[in-house]
């Protein structure tokens, strides 16, 4: 079962995570922050993973400890549903359009963490949620799933669409990388024999 449970205790937040990799894109959320939680649920329908998140974090202060923390612990969280990684895709790619915005998202579940992200927002919040923490959820992300990922925004006008349409094409990469390739059963899919 590609399934895990992780939580993740600090002075600034205190994060629950339960993900299922072969899910149905499930998703009950309550991270506090409310913008975070529709760009999770972004991400557990289109990459069709079951997910649990339950944040308490200080929010008083601003969302950036518990948007960076939550991508910290879902990074965890895919590595250990994942495991050796063997017989997956490995490599998933996406484009995803939202009306005038086009995104593209490419990961490589490498056991390496690299993170480019090239998303030139028009304007810095939508509505509360500051632009700029998508970048740290992401990076907290990469560096514990021990990913390379890749984040372009080809373009778009309207800040919302630019970020959900990141978050989509995310899920859908996750989704393409993690499939398991009948051809390649219980195979780490590297020349190096392990990632």
């Amino acid at each position: 079962m590609r399934q895990a449970d992780v939580t993740r205790n600090t002075s600034e937040t205190k994060i629950q995570i339960a993900i299922n990799l072969d899910g149905t894109g499930k998703a009950e959320l309550a991270s506090g922050v409310p913008f975070l939680d529709h760009m999770l649920d972004q991400i557990a329908r289109h990459g069709m993973i079951d997910l649990k998140v339950v944040a308490k974090g200080d929010t008083h202060i601003d969302d950036h400890h518990t948007v960076e923390d939550v991508g910290i612990t879902l990074g965890q969280a895919f590595a250990e549903a994942v495991g050796d990684k063997a017989g997956i895709t490995r490599y998933g790619h996406s484009y995803v359009p939202l009306d005038e915005t086009l995104s593209r998202v490419v990961i490589d579940f490498s056991g390496r963490p690299g993170f480019e992200f090239s998303v030139p927002f028009t304007r810095a919040r939508v509505g509360d949620f500051d632009v700029d923490l998508s970048i740290e959820f992401f990076r907290g992300f990469v560096n514990h799933a021990g990913v390379t990922l890749h984040i372009d925004n080809l373009r778009g006008i309207n800040a919302h669409h630019q970020i959900e349409t990141v978050f989509k094409a995310f899920g859908r990469a996750l989704r393409m990388a993690l499939e398991l390739d009948p051809r390649a059963s219980g195979v780490v899919p590297s020349t190096k024999g392990s990632l």
